[in-house]
């Protein structure tokens, strides 16, 4: 080993690990006969394709987030196996990936379902090439799902890394910046569009100047980056010089607010199956609620038609409701949303979507009472731990409100083409036959 590898592995080291495609790779580990043919996943409702294999990105014709219904005929033509979006599948498969990273660091912050990073720091007795062909190498080993792998002093370096792994060949998915000069090469290498961290605003505004690669920037003083691109954009110069700057989380923050907003299945006339819909969905958001230990102080409820036809008359309206005493209590929350709906929805028009979050949120410890309300009682808390525990071991709202009524096909996602949801439900698991 040279000085200079020496040098950078007893500096701290962090490992940027990414999957490949992540949904579509998904998709294919319990497809063998898709394996090197081309896949597809869809948003919802099979509006539009979110993810495709390298496979299908090779067919440029195919472009991405263009609406099926457009490119179906050229999808089919090109025999591209196309399917509805499997969250369940993919967020389970994610678990595995960062339960396995788990093992090679005690420190991992997960940054997104497919991404995530890991501290190496003090690795320095091993070979740090060898470990990141580990990480590879296990991880298809147990899940099915290629990785790249980019170790570099900082964070943003890591990322860099882990892109030139995944783009130049030679490198087989893994990439060790652990010398200057191979700091010095990568930036060179790197469009400025390529840094993570500089968007599309800032890319035109350097390029004005003449900063087109990642070297440039560096190179550019530090007073000007710092004025014309705040605190953040002097941080990013900074881990590109390898001065690290940006905060390893192992535990993530708590959400500040928790909401969604799915479109129908079909648009919705009667405010029935709105409710229904709506009920649905504050059972998912209070779920997540409980899960990191808050409690909601308001309730948002908005209803949209659907403002790209040209047929059917427009409306959307919204309403905030605020909780007696904040509550992480599934029957409460959906009880006070569904006063909200009720205010808000007009009869005469064909609805498309409804959305709900929770906002306001506080630690349920520091949760203060009403003088002019009862206080929950602790059984409700109880009520909710079990309604939990039954629903995580037998499948989601096993139980559930009635307000969730049973005509679910009616409302919910399009998912025509979506696979089974091979690790989390019994009934269906893969068959070998």
């Amino acid at each position: 080993m040279g000085s200079d590898y020496l040098y950078y592995t007893l500096r701290p080291m962090i490992a940027m690990v990414d999957c490949n495609s992540f949904y579509a790779s998904c998709e294919q580990i319990f497809r063998p006969d898709l394996w090197g043919r081309p896949v597809v996943v869809l948003s919802n409702n099979d509006g539009c394709i979110i993810a495709a294999n390298k496979e299908a990105k090779a067919l440029t014709h195919i472009p991405m987030f263009e609406a099926v219904y457009k490119i179906k005929h050229i999808l089919i033509k090109n025999k591209v196996t196309f399917f509805s979006s499997n969250y369940t599948m993919y967020g389970e498969m994610s678990q595995r990936v960062m339960n396995i990273l788990g093992t090679f660091s005690p420190c991992v912050e997960v940054y997104s379902i497919d991404e995530a990073f890991l501290d190496v720091h003090g690795f320095s007795h091993i070979d740090i090439q060898a470990y990141g062909f580990d990480i590879k190498e296990r991880i298809y080993q147990y899940t099915g799902l290629p990785v790249g792998v980019g170790i570099a002093p900082t964070k943003v370096l890591a990322k860099l890394a882990n892109r030139m792994a995944k783009k130049i060949p030679i490198y087989d998915h893994v990439y060790v910046m652990d010398t200057e000069e191979k700091r010095i090469e990568a930036l060179q290498w790197a469009d400025i569009g390529d840094i993570w961290g500089i968007g599309r605003k800032h890319v035109k505004r350097l390029q004005a100047i003449g900063v087109f690669k990642a070297i440039d920037f560096v190179n550019l003083p530090l007073a000007w980056v710092r004025k014309e691109m705040t605190i953040v954009g002097e941080r990013l110069w900074k881990e590109l010089r390898g001065e690290s700057c940006l905060e390893f989380m192992t535990v993530p923050n708590p959400k500040k607010a928790i909401g969604t907003a799915k479109s129908f299945g079909q648009k919705l006339p009667d405010l029935g199956r709105i409710e229904e819909a709506c009920a649905y969905y504050i059972t998912e958001v209070a779920e997540v609620l409980r899960a990191q230990k808050s409690c909601a102080t308001y309730v948002h409820v908005a209803l949209y038609t659907n403002y790209h036809s040209t047929i059917d008359k427009q409306y959307s309206n919204r309403m905030t409701v605020t909780m007696p005493i904040p509550t992480n209590d599934t029957f409460a929350l959906i009880a006070h949303a569904r006063k909200a709906l009720h205010g808000i929805y007009k009869s005469g028009y064909r609805y498309k979507k409804v959305a709900v979050n929770l906002t306001g949120l506080i630690p349920q410890e520091h949760v203060q009472g009403n003088l002019f309300e009862q206080q929950s009682k602790i059984t409700d808390a109880k009520i909710m731990k079990i309604v939990d525990t039954l629903n995580m071991k037998f499948g989601k709202t096993t139980v559930s409100s009635a307000m969730i009524g049973t005509r679910i096909h009616e409302w919910e996602l399009i998912k025509r083409e979506r696979s089974p949801r091979y690790t989390t439900q019994w009934r269906e698991l893969l068959e070998i036959g």
